[in-house]
């Protein structure tokens, strides 16, 4: 008992020192590969066939039972234009996880190892625009290990909408004149927030990363310019997370009071503790539009309602 609730508060703060937890994996190309640990939910042996899913997209292997109920399999190879797991002729693995309250098995072909690292090790490609890789790290041996949009993939195969309900869409004379400031790396994520206050009317800007909002930010308050009035940020970023990025902003005088919301692919209730202690004002887990829109409204005052909401900062 003593052991696991050692490693229980060892994981917890990682949220507090910019590092997180990584479960490296092998897929068909023989690459290694790396995911936060907090996003899975359980690694299994995979079946060799699976219950077939009609006019998915190739890389969708069917629907699996877990725990009575049935997730959708991907095989991460092929949707990543590579030679598919083969499954159905040696052992693979499943990978359980949670994205934005959804579960979905991936399929690869051996888990390795878990490892931490700082957020500042690991870091975007220079120059290198590949359509699903959001960062990459080093094993303790030297060897890369590419870490995923995982967001984008899963946008891919499987969809998204970005529609807004007419009655949050049409507030466009009370968000005018607010700015808001987000921030995520994966493409795919900042692209689908970008759309989502373009339909409420609200002016932003965007950056990949928080080490790039943050600079910007301070050099505005060097200047003296306002804060904006809300900031969106994602957790899981190189260079720096979420958690720290929102602790950065509140040691910031200017930024002391503004808004903040933390808005995750992780999904799992306790993102949203760990983001009211960093001194975020609200947890949205992705990705629905209006989710987000009525959240953001909350954040805004433009909403009576702001139960959801934690308690402003002081």
């Amino acid at each position: 008992m003593t052991n696991s609730l050692d490693e229980a508060l060892k994981r917890t703060n990682l949220s507090r020192s910019n590092q997180m937890e990584m479960l490296t994996f092998r897929l068909s190309d023989g690459q290694l590969y790396g995911i936060n640990v907090f996003k899975i939910i359980e690694i299994l042996e995979s079946p060799h066939r699976f219950d077939r899913i009609p006019h998915a997209h190739q890389a969708v292997k069917g629907a699996v039972d877990f725990r009575g109920k049935p997730i959708v399999v991907v095989d991460l190879s092929e949707a990543l234009d590579m030679d598919p797991v083969p499954f159905d002729q040696q052992l693979a693995y499943l990978l359980i996880c949670e994205y934005s309250k959804q579960l979905n098995a991936f399929i690869i072909t051996a888990p390795e190892t878990l490892i931490t690292r700082g957020w500042d090790e690991i870091h975007k490609p220079d120059g290198i625009q590949a359509r699903s890789l959001v960062a990459v790290g080093y094993s303790d041996s030297g060897e890369a290990i590419l870490l995923l949009d995982i967001e984008g993939i899963l946008s891919e195969i499987i969809g998204y909408h970005a529609d807004v309900r007419e009655d949050l869409s049409s507030h466009g004379n009370q968000t005018k004149d607010l700015k808001v400031i987000l921030v995520d790396d994966s493409r795919t994520a900042l692209t689908m927030m970008q759309q989502t206050l373009d339909k409420l009317g609200l002016g932003h800007t965007s950056f990949p990363s928080a080490v790039q909002a943050l600079a910007f930010v301070e050099e505005r308050a060097k200047q003296g310019q306002p804060p904006f009035d809300l900031v969106i940020s994602d957790i899981e970023m190189p260079g720096m997370d979420g958690f720290t990025f929102t602790r950065s902003l509140r040691n910031l005088p200017s930024y002391a009071n503004t808004m903040i919301i933390l808005h995750s692919s992780m999904s799992n209730p306790t993102n949203r503790l760990k983001a009211e202690e960093a001194g975020a004002n609200d947890f949205v887990a992705k990705f629905d539009p209006n989710t987000l829109a009525e959240h953001i409204f909350k954040a805004l005052g433009i909403s009576a309602n702001d139960d959801d909401l934690f308690a402003a900062p002081t």
